[in-house]
This record gives C-alpha cells, sequence and structure tokens, in this order.
C-alpha cells in the first residue's frame, strides 16, 4: 500500500536522508515528494511549504500536493499540523487529533478540483472529514509507543500569514474551536474530494493569542523537533498498524 505524510513548521527533516526526492507534474502545477521504503509498502512525504519552508500557508499549492500524491497511487494521508492552543483539549507540546473542522480563509484559495466545465461539479459530503480507520490506527500506535494523546478536537483554520487577534480567538473559542492553525481545512477538503483516507494530527506549540498572559510564548526549536520526530514515528507507525 502506498501512503503519504504531509508535513509544515518544523517538519523539514521528517524524511531522513534515505529518502528519494523526485517531481511531480500536475495539471495544477509540480511538486516536490520524498520516497521511502517503509517495511513492504511505499511512505511518501509531502512539505507543505516547500523545502526551506519558502511558501506561506495562504499561498501553498494544496491541489498540487494532493493530486502529486493521488498520481503515485496515494490511498492513504496523514497531515501533521502545528497549531495554537485555544481551549485545554491540546495544551502546548502536546499531540491531538482533528475530528472536525472550522474553515475561516474566506474562500481565497484554491480549495476545490471541481471548478466546473471540464472538471465538473461535485459536493462533497463532510459529515466525517477525517477517517475513522486512520483515527483509530493512530490512537492505538500512540498507546503502544505511549505517547499521549487527546483523540478528537476542532481545528479553526486561518487564512494567515498574519496570526489571529485576542478578539478573533474569543470568538473562535465561543464557536467551539479547540486549536487554530492555517492550512487543515484546505488540505482535508482536497483530500476528501480525490478519494485519499486522511487523518490531522497536531501538535500545539503555543496558547492562541490573548490566552497567555506572557503573550505568544512558542515552544523551542529544539522541543519542536523533538515533538515532529515523535509525530513522523506514530504517524509511519499508525500505517504500519493497520497491516499488522
Amino acid at each position: 500500500m502506498k501512503s503519504a505524510i504531509i508535513g509544515g513548521t518544523g517538519c523539514q527533516a521528517m524524511a531522513g536522508k534515505d529518502a528519494q526526492r523526485s517531481t511531480v507534474v500536475t495539471p495544477y502545477g509540480e511538486t516536490v515528494v520524498f520516497e521511502k521504503q517503509h517495511g513492504d509498502d511505499t511512505l511518501y512525504f509531502a512539505l507543505r511549504h516547500g523545502e526551506g519552508h519558502r511558501v506561506p500557508p495562504h499561498l501553498v499549492n494544496y491541489r498540487a500536493i494532493i493530486a502529486a500524491l493521488k498520481q503515485l497511487g496515494v490511498s492513504q494521508a496523514i497531515g501533521i499540523y502545528a497549531v495554537g492552543s485555544i481551549t485545554s483539549m491540546v495544551l502546548p507540546g502536546n499531540l491531538g487529533l482533528i475530528d472536525q473542522f472550522i474553515d475561516f480563509t474566506g474562500g481565497q484559495r484554491q480549495s476545490t478540483f471541481f471548478t466546473g466545465g471540464d472538471a465538473g461539479v461535485q459536493h462533497i459530503p463532510m459529515l466525517t472529514p477525517y477517517s475513522k480507520r486512520l483515527r483509530a490506527a493512530i490512537a492505538k500506535e500512540a498507546a503502544r509507543l505511549e505517547i499521549p494523546i487527546c483523540l478528537k478536537g476542532t481545528y479553526i483554520c486561518t487564512n494567515g500569514p498574519r496570526l489571529e487577534t485576542p478578539a478573533e480567538i474569543a470568538m473562535f473559542r465561543r464557536w467551539g474551536g479547540d486549536y487554530v492553525g492555517m492550512t487543515a481545512a484546505t488540505e482535508t477538503t482536497l483530500a476528501n474530494e480525490a478519494g485519499i483516507d486522511f487523518a490531522g494530527l497536531v501538535y500545539s506549540i503555543n496558547w492562541a493569542a490573548g490566552l497567555d498572559a506572557e503573550g505568544l510564548s512558542f515552544i523551542e526549536d529544539e522541543i519542536m523537533q523533538r515533538i515532529v520526530d515523535r509525530m513522523t514515528l506514530l504517524a509511519s507507525g499508525a500505517f504500519s498498524s493497520l497491516d499488522r
């Protein structure tokens, strides 16, 4: 089976030095992916912000990334997301799964493959945006590795690249949001349209604006890298557990 991990902030080294780099050409543009064997399966890695983290969240070519994975035959993928905590569901430095999202990007992105004309029109149901099968596999692997993880949470997706105001965070909290980021809703929608089984795995790097008396206190880069390494291990192990 072919699987993929899509990473962003702090994920530059997640593929490792032994991964094979290639450029995939899609109808929506080119994107770089990294490939490595994972047991009997193939595991692809994609960096949504590009190599060197050069593309801001509102300009990421999400369609090219998801289309490339589809062209490569990927049937299941896990997105890894840095977030700010809105509630205590996932405290800074901790991990969680997404089960719902609220899209606050304002329709300013290319977030659908179905643009009319030759591309057609479809309305993809989003009752369950994230795969129950993959979420269960991640939870099982987290238990095996003794990694604490929250099993649900609502992700607020803003357009970026600016961070949120305290007033916006207060509103998001009233809406039922648990953490805030800038990428997951777009990626999740496209993965669902492409028929790729998808799960979202978050790690909190700070309290969202207005919720920390100290201000925006991001976790240190060294700690973040350890968390990302742990998440990559968790995600790849979850794929393996489905074959056990």
